[in-house]
């Protein structure tokens, strides 16, 4: 029997962030993993903060009974608890633990919202570049994502946002900082855009949620990432700890919903059913006892703003543009001119810079053509290393 045909062609256009960094596996193994520059995937390879260490060997002593059980579906009431303070000090707006829902990571978090707050045809509103994978997440629940273009400093187009919005629009789907560019959204827009949406709401009756994924708040460059939450009172954070503590491999994240949010009741008690029908059943339960005793931890941002400034350096020298990344840990590249005038493709470039043992993620991955993403997630000697490889790319370019 074949298998789903949405599935099957999903499969032929699955993520360039992953074949990308399969490819780099192989061409480690061809010629040395100190001699290819692999940029492609958002894997932190800062170790967790010491006191990650710290509370894993300790639980691990312990291992109290009942420890690896289940707990209610939204997380350990203790738990929720330490990260509602949490939260309410990130986003000033007094959350307590009835707000927060412990997620399966960012992704289980978003797949769970859109479950529970979308109908089959809804929409949800996203501003491109974005992460490839809302597209997935959309189509699991038979919504359709409505890609509008940022600005053209990839701030959010209010104008743009505002003529998409439609009946059918269910959220508005934002994230800061931002994957790929690194943009964090000012206050000023955040408060424009909430403007926004209670203007439509009054107008239509139905007032879209503000949906904010938020993996990278805690990773910025000498800029305030502002509060969300208190923006708006149909908003719902999702968040995870796989890049402030390292731990993407744990799948441990939280939503959060506002507390004047209409109907809280029902929202609450739908993301909870919706991630366990969904299979999530509940967050990983060693890790939410863990980050429950990390709420005042993070890794070195210096390391990744120290890497950020060595990777503009190099892409200075080889004559490649970007936007300065004021938070996350990724450069978006525009495609450079070819030496004979000709313009060529993302795809084009990243296929040319291979030839160097280069990898790099095309922008048509991430719905914005002619641009292209690295990921300086990797050792700072990696990214000095590659300075000859691109400049020697540039010059066959």
């Amino acid at each position: 029997m074949p298998i789903a045909a949405a599935v099957k062609n999903s499969l032929f256009s699955s993520s360039m962030i992953r074949k990308m960094f399969e490819e780099g596996i192989q061409l480690k193994k061809l010629y040395g993993a100190d001699k290819v520059f692999d940029f492609s995937l958002g894997n932190p390879d800062v170790d967790p903060p010491e006191a990650f260490h710290n509370v894993l060997v300790k639980l691990a002593t312990e291992d109290e009974k009942g420890s690896h059980g289940y707990m209610p579906n939204a997380g350990f009431p203790f738990v929720r608890e330490a990260l509602a303070k949490k939260i309410s000090r990130e986003q000033n707006v007094e959350v307590d633990a009835s707000h927060v829902i412990m997620a399966a990571g960012a992704a289980g978090g978003l797949n769970t919202v859109f479950k529970a707050i979308c109908n089959p045809g809804d929409e949800v509103i996203v501003s491109r570049p974005f992460f490839m994978e809302y597209r997935a997440y959309a189509a699991n629940n038979q919504v359709k994502l409505v890609e509008v273009d940022a600005a053209e400093d990839f701030n959010l187009d209010l104008n743009a946002i505002e003529a998409a919005l439609s009946e059918k629009t269910a959220a508005v789907l934002i994230n800061s900082p931002n994957n790929p560019t690194g943009k964090v959204y000012p206050a000023s827009l955040l408060a424009g855009l909430s403007s926004l949406l209670a203007g439509h709401g009054k107008k239509t009756g139905r007032f879209p949620y503000l949906v904010s994924d938020e993996p990278y708040r805690e990773i910025a460059y000498n800029v305030d990432v502002p509060p969300f939450l208190c923006c708006y009172n149909e908003s719902i954070v999702v968040s995870s700890y796989s890049k402030n503590l390292s731990l993407p491999g744990e799948r441990i994240g939280y939503i959060a919903v506002n507390p004047a949010i209409s109907g809280k009741d029902d929202v609450v008690n739908g993301l909870i059913y919706c991630a366990r029908v969904l299979g999530f059943v509940n967050a990983p339960a060693l890790m939410q006892r863990i980050v429950a005793a990390l709420t005042e931890a993070s890794v070195d941002v210096s390391v990744y703003a120290k890497r950020r400034d060595a990777f503009m350096k190099v892409l200075d020298e080889a004559g490649i543009p970007y936007v300065i990344p004021e938070g996350a840990f990724y450069m978006f590249c525009k495609v450079p001119a070819k030496k004979d005038g000709e313009k060529g493709t993302d795809a084009e470039f990243v296929e040319h810079l291979k030839k160097s043992l280069i990898l790099g993620v095309p922008g048509t991955g991430f719905a914005k053509p002619d641009w292209l993403r690295f990921a300086y997630c990797v050792d700072e000697k990696i990214i000095n290393a590659s300075a000859d490889a691109f400049k020697q790319a540039m010059e066959g370019w």
